[in-house]
């Protein structure tokens, strides 16, 4: 037997590696969270064109206004924990309105719909970007293993959506729509109950920034909590008639994106030159972000009906639920490719060979523009049957997630590290805006991949196949020239960065 001697030197180096364990807490929190979220999203381009029979495009807009409103509500959520709530009491009371909007969903009733998707909204705007914000406070500024924690955080979310969007996916389609939402809501509430018995362990982490103020009465016996609590269940009948005039949200986004760029470069130019700097580098990234999910997020609205229409399914004589297994594919190869993205980015660090953020973000455009073209090549080799391999598709979305790995997690870890200490909260739900408006185009570029009812409902894959083949090229060919336009500007983004990686 070999004896081991370690010294106190090797102890604190294996120490300094290790995660901290609240780390796993927030982990497993996320995780079932995004399996309620993810596992109902699954389902709402489906259910709104074969359900409740609306034209494609009208479904897209809908859920294009549903993607952007969840995205947008983290600005507002992330203010007021910064101000008021702190990150904890913002991610417990967004969890409860989560809950409230699944369960909802899960009533088979008309009115349940829009409303249900409404308390969402508003619950994750409360939920997402305090819980992304609570990782970066277990981290020391510049701290060499915050970008794995990140990847391993955004593991525990593609865990949870890799089973939602399959179970979900899978009961809602094979046997009851508001099945598949009422497991959704099932899974929310464990997450809650996850957060609440561990948050103790956080310490200090995430109280409110002013536990007096927060309790002083402002009007009446109403503290600052209460009117936020209310305002928020005020907002949710005004979200639901969004969704009835879902046409006015290109002047809510577009007006809403106008506002933020010139109120964060107001807060720019304000800053001391450094500060300054590194959140201009910040903004530069988060703008580019923005394309990303325009094309991305084609899996979860046109991707949805292509795999349920033009992949081949059949496995071994056995026909595979295609709503469930796209839904299951991007946050399965997330989970595969977490652990060698965790380990790749440290290792690289270490030999001093790891790419900048801007260098990373450069790669994920390139990655997800291959995954697109590979998605082309199947539809353009298969015209006679309009079915592509199921290989072809594994495939495709093989490149178009390591895109994501390359810009996601380092996205959140790159908004704790660019950001000014005291407006982190802020910045966070910014770059979750930027999603939003990603998410509001996404619709706009699958609604052009629309197929026509008659062409729907006639089964066809070869009359359905030519709607979405000139598209998918055209969004692989301009993925990949972004990247390469980011690439010529990354020597610029990194002198604003100044000692951030």
């Amino acid at each position: 037997m070999k004896e081991f001697n370690t010294t106190s030197a090797q102890v604190d180096t294996i120490e300094q590696r290790k995660h901290p364990k609240q780390l796993y807490l927030l982990f497993f929190t996320e995780m079932w969270e995004r399996f309620s979220f993810y596992g109902m999203k699954a389902l709402l381009l489906a259910y709104m064109v074969s359900q409740l029979k609306f034209d494609e495009p009208k479904g897209y807009s809908i859920l294009g206004a549903y993607a952007a409103l969840v995205y947008t509500t983290p600005m507002i959520g992330g203010y007021f924990a910064d101000k008021f709530l702190g990150y904890r009491r913002a991610v417990m009371f967004g969890g409860v309105l989560m809950v409230i909007g699944h369960l909802v969903l899960a009533i088979p009733q008309g009115w349940s719909f829009f409303y249900g998707m409404a308390f969402i909204i508003c619950g994750n705007g409360f939920f997402k970007p305090n819980i992304s914000s609570l990782v970066g406070t277990l981290y020391e500024h510049n701290d060499p293993r915050k970008d794995s924690a990140f990847s391993l955080f955004y593991m525990g979310i593609n865990i949870g959506a890799a089973m939602g969007g399959f179970l979900c996916g899978y009961v809602g389609q094979t046997y009851n729509w508001h099945y598949g939402f009422g497991l959704a809501g099932l899974f929310m509430i464990l997450g809650l109950v996850v957060f609440a018995i561990g948050k103790k362990s956080l310490g200090q982490r995430g109280l409110p920034p002013n536990e007096e103020a927060l309790r002083t009465p402002r009007f009446l016996f109403f503290t600052n909590e209460h009117l936020i609590y209310i305002g928020t269940f005020l907002v949710v009948p005004a979200v639901v008639a969004l969704f009835h005039e879902y046409e006015v949200m290109d002047y809510i986004m577009f007006g809403l994106g106008g506002i933020c760029l010139t109120y964060i470069l107001f807060v720019a130019f304000n800053l001391q030159k450094v500060e300054r700097e590194k959140l201009f580098a910040g903004i530069f990234m988060i703008i580019f972000s923005t394309l990303f999910w325009a094309f991305y997020e084609q899996n979860a609205g046109s991707l949805n009906l292509f795999a349920m229409r033009n992949v081949d399914m059949n496995v071994g004589g056995i026909q595979l639920p295609g709503l469930a297994i796209n839904n299951f594919l991007p946050p399965g190869w997330v989970v595969v490719l977490s652990f060698f993205f965790a380990w790749l980015w440290p290792y690289l660090n270490k030999r001093k060979i790891e790419p900048s953020t801007p260098l990373k973000f450069a790669f994920s455009f390139i990655l997800m523009g291959i995954g697109f073209y590979v998605f082309y090549l199947g539809c353009k080799n298969n015209t006679d049957t309009g079915l592509i391999s199921l290989f072809n598709f594994v495939m495709g979305y093989f490149f178009i997630i390591c895109g994501e790995m390359c810009l996601s997690p380092i996205g959140l870890s790159m908004v704790t590290k660019l950001s000014p200490i005291r407006m982190v909260s802020m910045v966070m739900g910014i770059w979750f805006f930027a999603s939003a408006i990603g998410e509001f185009l996404a619709a706009k570029i699958g609604s052009l991949m629309s197929v026509p009812r008659e062409i729907a409902e006639a089964n066809k894959p070869e009359l359905s196949l030519p709607y979405y083949a000139s598209i998918l090229s055209n969004i692989g060919l301009a993925s990949i020239g972004v990247g390469v336009l980011m690439i010529v500007l990354v020597p610029l983004v990194r002198k604003w960065m100044h000692d951030v990686r």
